[in-house]
Order: C-alpha cells, then sequence, then structure tokens
C-alpha cells in the first residue's frame, strides 16, 4: 500500500491549480487517499467534475495535469 507522503509526493499541493484545466485529484478521507476516477477542474475556488457538473464533495489534497 502508497503512503500519504508517497501519494502526496506524486501530485502537487502548493498554491493554487490552474483554473479551469482537466485535472487529476488527490482526495483523502478517514480511510487514507485515493485518486478521484475521473477529471475535475478548479473554478471559483471550488473543485467540479468535469463529466458530471457536480461539486466535488472530498478533501483535496493535491492535483496533477490529467495524462490523455
Amino acid at each position: 500500500m502508497a503512503t500519504r507522503e508517497y501519494r502526496l509526493s506524486e501530485f502537487s499541493s502548493e498554491g493554487q491549480p490552474p483554473p479551469e484545466q482537466p485535472l487529476q485529484v488527490l482526495c483523502e478521507d478517514h480511510c487514507g487517499t485515493y485518486v478521484l476516477p475521473f477529471p475535475c477542474r478548479w473554478s471559483e475556488g471550488t473543485w467540479w467534475n468535469i463529466k458530471s457538473g457536480q461539486q466535488i464533495e472530498g478533501t483535496v489534497i493535491g492535483w496533477r495535469v490529467r495524462n490523455q
């Protein structure tokens, strides 16, 4: 199992993410860290699921440009 630190090292968590760009996000909850399986975007201070248009309810702790 990947450690939290290892997973975080693969993502950025400094500053604000690039707005309106498809990103892959790393989330965290009481069970650990996980990567969301769909593209997300950062817009107006909130994370959004690009496919459904719904706001992300989880705690996002990192992001990176998605590999297409």
